[in-house]
């Protein structure tokens, strides 16, 4: 026979976590189970259990933030906006992108500075896009295992370049035009291999020719300089070409035999350098001009100007 309670005499209902704790079964013999029945129960389980999930998934995207900003020293908001994928990616695969990069030499301060300029390697497949950036540069590109921290530290675009469709194109050219031997890409030039062939070195080889240089000329300035491939045709090249014919009255042959001019600043460096040797009336070849610290290109101008009285 069923217990009939009036409103006022009604027993109190258990606790949520006393139905969560119960499995629902008709048979049930909990006097306060069986008269409330399970059906209208069925549909508020979800939605009790739900808050647990859902504190679940906070703390394990506050573990993963805590990683980013604490380990690895990433600015997380910066590192979410570029990469949104690292809202659902799992934590462990965060660690496995920061473990395979260590793994071939890079510094935690190094790791850190390359996930800061890209964050999509955060969220990468180490084995399909990081592994074979590393053999690329321990295989054809022969770089020592020693020099694999520093190619990637003064080039971390490396690690987001395609090997079939940009870095082996940009290897092969640059060994037809001579890097090799003494000359062949290392560490120090790792740089040229994220260029693109047709859109950034022919054009600037191009420019090179076109002030006068013949192909082998040209060849044998970007083989003493190799920076010339990085530099901009129209922030750099131009005006300092300018700058050499019309305000210092040079010849442009002077290029060929110290093409490191381009790497000096104009501002800084090659414009106040002149002005001096022009205020006293005085010349000496560009490389002996810039190469040399402030210290010593006053001493040496003294030295100019003391002979210059002596005569």
């Amino acid at each position: 026979m069923l217990l009939h309670l009036s409103a006022p005499h009604r027993l109190p209902l258990p606790s949520p976590f006393k139905f969560l704790a119960c499995t629902p079964n008709p048979t049930n013999t909990d006097p306060l189970l069986r008269p409330i029945g399970f059906a209208p129960l069925r549909p508020l389980l979800p939605l009790l259990a739900s808050p647990a999930s859902v504190t679940d998934a906070g703390l394990r995207f506050r573990e993963k933030l805590l990683f980013i900003e604490h380990d690895l020293g990433v600015d997380s908001s910066h590192a979410l906006s570029l990469n949104p994928s690292l809202r659902s990616a799992p934590l462990s695969a965060l660690r496995s992108s920061a473990d395979a990069l260590r793994s071939f030499g890079l510094l935690p301060a190094d790791v850190s500075r390359v996930f800061a300029m890209y964050p999509s390697l955060l969220t990468c497949n180490p084995s399909a896009d990081l592994l074979p950036v590393f053999r690329f540069l321990l295989g054809p590109a022969a770089i020592p295992f020693p020099d694999i921290r520093k190619a990637v530290v003064r080039c971390p675009r490396l690690l987001v370049s395609s090997v079939p469709d940009q870095l082996l194109p940009a290897l092969r050219f640059l060994r037809r035009l001579g890097f090799v031997g003494r000359h062949r890409i290392t560490c120090r030039t790792t740089v040229l291999l994220v260029s693109s062939v047709e859109t950034t070195l022919l054009p600037k080889l191009e420019y090179l020719r076109g002030l006068g240089f013949s192909h082998q000329e040209t060849r044998c300035m970007v083989l003493r300089s190799p920076g010339l491939l990085t530099f901009s045709i129209e922030n750099n090249f131009k005006p300092k070409v300018e700058f050499l014919l019309n305000d210092m009255g040079r010849d442009v042959s002077e290029l060929r035999d110290f093409p490191q001019y381009f790497s000096f600043s104009l501002e800084g460096k090659i414009k106040p350098r002149h002005q001096l040797l022009e205020d006293n009336r005085l010349w000496m070849p560009l490389s002996e001009m810039l190469k040399v610290s402030d210290g010593d290109f006053t001493c040496r101008l003294l030295e100019m100007r003391l002979s210059s009285i002596d005569a």
